[in-house]
């Protein structure tokens, strides 16, 4: 929390020093709209991760099984984690930087450079740096969804639908199929065979094209008209 509390007060700092504009500039206040755009955004990614998990574990020939010592208090924790992971990313990459990026350069030029330094950023966090064909695939994949989220905040002007966005996938990904850094949660995959071969740039497309072009289509459609940022 003490994280998110800093990129906080550093965003407030940027944005009055750019705009004399103050936190709520992030579209931060709760609405109906926005709430509605947070579950939309949360169910849709949700399903979509979980058809990549599943479809990828039929392909692997992988089978899951409860967790036996799974409780409820480690879904609430593992939840929790998940939110404030995505929360803070969100106010990092497609909060007060994004805004300017938007205002001084325009959505779509604002929104590709957000992209970019969100797949570099993963560079790190995935520990992949130095090995040049998994940076390519990690700049691909988590660039892609930096697109995603970046373009649903310039469509909304607001932090909630790119929040549910992101939440959706990283807990379905994390708590439920548990293929993240908390290691096993609610379900334990038995690993099968490897992925290879065209399932493996199926699921790569999935992820790269699919998913973010049907996001970025209906955002384009469901706020025609509305300017960006």
């Amino acid at each position: 929390m003490v994280g998110i509390l800093v990129v906080v007060v550093v965003s407030w700092a940027l944005l009055w020093l750019f705009f004399r504009a103050h936190i709520t500039a992030l579209g931060i206040v709760p609405t109906g709209r926005r709430l509605k755009e947070f579950a939309v955004g949360l169910v849709f990614m949700a399903l979509c991760c979980t058809i990549n998990q599943l479809g990828q574990a039929w392909f692997t020939e992988t089978s899951y099984a409860l967790n036996p010592h799974y409780d409820i208090w480690g879904a609430l924790d593992g939840t929790w984690w998940t939110f404030k992971a995505a929360l803070f990313e969100e106010l990092v990459f497609r909060g007060a930087i994004l805004l300017i990026l938007i205002r001084k350069i325009g959505a779509i030029w604002g929104c590709v450079i957000g992209a970019a330094a969100f797949g570099i950023y993963h560079w790190f966090s995935y520990g992949v740096l130095g090995s040049v064909v998994p940076m390519v695939y990690v700049f691909l994949v988590t660039g892609a969804g930096g697109w995603m989220f970046a373009y649903a905040f310039a469509k909304t002007k607001s932090l909630y639908a790119p929040l549910g966005l992101h939440f959706g996938w990283i807990v379905m990904s994390i708590v439920v199929f548990s293929d993240g850094p908390m290691g096993t949660q609610l379900l334990i995959a038995n690993e099968g065979i490897a992925l290879g071969g065209w399932p493996t740039l199926l699921f790569f497309l999935w992820q790269t094209m699919v998913v973010p072009g049907l996001v970025t289509w209906y955002l384009a459609k469901r706020y025609v008209g509305v300017k960006e940022g």
